[in-house]
This record gives C-alpha cells, sequence and structure tokens, in this order.
C-alpha cells in the first residue's frame, strides 16, 4: 500500500473508531485517562495470558504452508473446484492447493475480496465497485461504484446474487448478477430490530451459510448475525472478552467461513486466532492460536486502534481450513487432527 493511501485510509475511519469507542468505552477511557509520557497506561490491556492457547483445545494441526505471489494480501475465497482465489496487491491470483499459481488477474487497484460462484463466475471487489470476470479470467463487467466512500471488504456469491460487505457505509449491500443493487442489509432499523453494525476498522465480511441465511460479522459489537437475503436478522450470538470464547479488542471477528455441516470459522487480530463455533454460537475448539502467528500479533500495538494485522478463512470440500496472514503473506493448511 502506498504511504500517501495508507494515511488517508487511517484518517477515514478514525472517525468511526471514535464513534465505537464511545458507544463500547474500550478506547475513550484510555485516551482521556491517557498518562504523561513514559508513564504505564493503567488502562492498557494486559492480554499476555491470552497469547497462548491450551493445547487441549487445539483440534487442528498444519500439513502445509504456502506463500502468496503479492505483497499485501488482504482475503482469500475458495472457488466450487476447490482452488484457491488470493488477494493481494493489484491481483486476483487462483491457486491449486499446494500453493501453485494458476489463472492472474490484474485489476486496475489493489483487490479488496472476492468470490466465486457455483459456475465459475469470479467477483473481484475493489475498495469502491465490482468486477466481473468468466472463470477463464476474461473481463465480464465492470459495476458502477454505489458510492464514492465505498468501501468493500467482503463478498459472497450464488447463482443469483452477490453480497457485498460495505465497511465504511455499514451495509452489506445485495446485488443480482446483473449489477443492480436490490437491498441493503444490516443498516440500523428499529421497526425490523436491527441494531445496526460497528464497523472500526475495514474488516466487514459476509458469507452464504448452508441454512440459506446470510452470516455477517459485526465487530464493534462482537458478534456473529444471521440475516435473509431480504435484510430480517434472524439470531445473533457472540460475547466481547480476550478469553478463549470471547472476541477481545475494539472490533472482533473479523473473517468468516463455514464448515460442511454448518460449524462457523471465525478469524481474529489483535490477538490473532482462528475458531471454531456452532452454528448456534457455542464455542467448540481453535484452529490455530495468536501463538502460531508472532508477526501478526506485534502488527497491532493497541487492540483498540487496530487496523493492521489480522487474518482470513475459507474452507474446503473436505473440511481442510486455509488460513490467511495478511502480514506475513503466508497461507497455512490446517486438518483436523487424527
Amino acid at each position: 500500500m502506498k504511504p500517501e493511501l495508507e494515511l488517508f485510509d487511517r484518517r477515514e475511519f478514525f472517525g468511526v473508531v471514535t464513534k465505537t469507542a464511545a458507544i463500547l468505552g474500550l478506547a475513550g477511557a484510555a485516551r482521556a485517562g491517557a498518562p504523561g509520557a513514559g508513564t504505564p497506561n493503567p488502562f492498557a490491556y494486559d492480554v499476555s495470558r491470552f497469547q497462548k492457547t491450551d493445547p487441549k483445545l487445539i483440534a487442528y494441526e498444519e500439513v502445509t504452508r504456502w506463500a502468496v505471489p503479492h505483497k499485501e494480501s488482504r482475503r482469500l475465497a475458495i472457488g466450487p473446484d476447490d482452488q484457491i482465489y488470493v488477494c493481494a496487491g493489484n491481483y486476483i491470483t487462483r491457486l491449486s492447493r499446494s500453493g501453485q499459481a494458476g489463472l492472474e488477474l490484474a485489476l486496475t487497484g489493489p483487490a479488496c475480496c472476492v468470490a466465486v460462484a457455483g459456475d465459475g463466475t469470479i467477483f473481484a471487489g475493489l475498495r469502491d465497485h465490482i468486477e466481473v470476470f468468466d472463470s477463464k479470467g476474461g473481463r465480464a463487467a465492470k459495476w458502477e461504484s454505489p458510492d464514492p466512500k465505498t468501501w468493500l471488504t467482503g463478498l459472497a456469491a450464488d447463482d443469483k446474487n452477490v453480497f457485498a460487505a460495505d465497511a465504511v457505509k455499514l451495509a452489506v449491500l445485495r446485488y443480482d448478477r446483473n449489477g443492480k443493487i436490490t437491498g441493503r442489509i444490516g443498516q440500523k432499523n428499529a421497526e425490523r430490530n436491527v441494531p445496526g453494525l460497528i464497523v472500526p476498522s475495514p474488516f466487514l465480511d459476509v458469507m452464504i451459510h448452508r441454512d440459506g441465511l446470510l452470516r455477517v460479522n459485526n465487530p464493534g459489537r462482537h458478534q456473529v448475525e444471521a440475516y435473509t437475503f431480504d435484510g430480517d436478522l434472524e439470531a445473533v450470538w457472540g460475547k466481547p472478552g480476550a478469553a478463549i470464547a470471547g472476541f477481545c479488542g475494539c472490533c472482533n471477528p473479523i473473517g468468516l467461513a463455514a464448515l460442511g455441516d454448518g460449524r462457523i470459522v471465525t478469524c481474529e487480530k489483535g490477538i490473532p486466532r482462528v475458531k471454531i463455533y456452532g452454528a448456534d454460537g457455542e464455542f467448540e475448539s481453535v484452529v490455530a492460536g495468536a501463538e502460531s502467528f508472532p508477526e501478526n500479533a506485534h502488527a497491532c500495538n493497541d487492540l483498540n486502534d487496530c487496523i493492521h494485522g489480522g487474518l482470513d478463512a475459507a474452507v474446503d470440500s473436505e473440511g481442510r481450513i486455509y488460513i490467511l496472514d495478511i502480514v506475513t503473506g503466508q497461507v497455512r493448511v490446517m486438518q483436523r487432527k487424527g
């Protein structure tokens, strides 16, 4: 990322972070009562004891690891053929399960997110718009930007819809396959009992679950929410906390995936870890703890103001979990023990 773009990004999200801190009482207290230089901050999190994971909770082991071919990785997805699509720099690269690069899409700007429909159509999310490619990489369409401030950070697609998570406008946009917006999901609406998304950093994700509902992370509320395609809020689970069952810092979880039986895979930043919950939100196990990602763990100096670091995950048809470390640019392939 270019320095001037990084500065702009941080400033744009600062307003959202400030509003969230006021609601959650996390960062505000630390800043308002910050002591003088050289004095320890009495409000600072002490998370050292959470950097190690109880081995009994870890249900997966790493079977291989490989580096993505470009710098500044952001997201990954798995297509219907179990090939992996990675967003890094101005490229989306299709890789085999062993990390061999194949098809590569060169975009006009940084690739922020990607989704692949069942028919092989590739949807590339740039910051403010979506570009569409066929399964062989041929450019099919460029959809109009819905708003100059749009910041797309997550995509999901089926045979009729494309869902795009907009981390600045605080909504999941529902498109038809022709690029027309047909709905906005997650926006605050008292009549529909939707409290609204709180997104202090550019990590809003969306996925289509096997039960026919969307799953959307609400990181500022430390929750995972289930919506119908029409935007009705059906279920909510999750709680704040640095302990293993909770979501820590200002804004977690930051990424979602699903196993074939419906269990949910979550990713976190600050204390970088990947965990598994039942479809009802009951904590089950750990895929990889913070000790597996030392560089990532040091990317955030303050858990309450962290827009760097983080992980993303995707699951293939055989239940292997692919974890993208956006700090090191590596993908770890995790398999259930035994």
